[in-house]
């Protein structure tokens, strides 16, 4: 069976690349395409090895199968590969330079995330679109408050204070009171939202040991 060093892997969503350097010569030994679902199987076959993969879209559910199959595996920020490319960017020399980067004593690698410190990252993302969109909204509601002669101060608490007087403003259009009522509902939404999300990241806070190491240190808060 041939034994490989390392092993570079280009990866996308249907076809992956792999760049195999010999264990003995420490020559390329492998340039090889494979599909999505013939991966795993592939490497299963294999004795360990070292695997390089960019740290992008992917890379942590692909880094954790291949290590259950014994290999190690080392991810890269893909701005530290790129200076080891040779010729065009393209998936095979993508797949040599992921290997040969994998080489370099000076590397700086990614840690491999658990399948748990990912779903907590999804929830942090979640709220911080929600937060970004409501702030997006009230701008925007503000604005068009503006056309119509209201001006309100900064902040929820003085839209909030607003929005119902507009409701029952019959000098207004009845067209806009609709919108700015459908604009409120859409913001009522986004507000239960974040709320419910962040009492479930404060309730993994409570529980996890790395958070409450945290938050015990001056100026930490679960949220900012």
């Amino acid at each position: 069976m041939e034994q490989f060093i390392r092993c570079g892997i280009d990866i996308a969503k249907l076809v992956f690349q792999i760049h195999g350097v010999n264990a003995n010569s420490g020559e390329t030994a492998m340039v090889k395409k494979l599909a999505r679902h013939e991966v795993l199987r592939f490497y299963a076959n294999k004795p360990p090895m070292l695997i390089g993969i960019e740290a992008c879209g992917g890379a942590h559910y692909w880094a954790r199968e291949l290590t259950k199959l014994g290999h190690t595996v080392k991810l890269m920020t893909p701005q530290y590969v790129a200076p080891y490319r040779r010729g065009g960017k393209n998936d095979a020399n993508d797949a040599e330079a992921i290997c040969e980067a994998l080489a370099r004593p000076n590397m700086r690698f990614v840690a491999v995330k658990s399948e748990s410190q990912q779903a907590v990252l999804v929830m942090h993302r979640m709220r911080d679109q929600w937060v970004r969109e409501r702030t997006s909204l009230m701008n925007q509601m503000r604005s068009y408050l503006h056309e119509f002669g209201i001006v309100i101060n900064q902040g929820r608490a003085a839209l909030a204070k607003t929005l119902p007087l507009v409701a029952e403003e019959e000098s207004l259009p009845l067209l806009f009171r609709q919108s700015m009522a459908d604009l409120a509902d859409r913001l009522t939404d986004l507000e239960t939202r974040i709320d419910t999300l962040n009492k479930r990241i404060e309730s993994w806070s409570k529980q996890d040991n790395t958070a409450q190491a945290l938050l015990a240190l001056c100026g930490v808060c679960v949220f900012r």
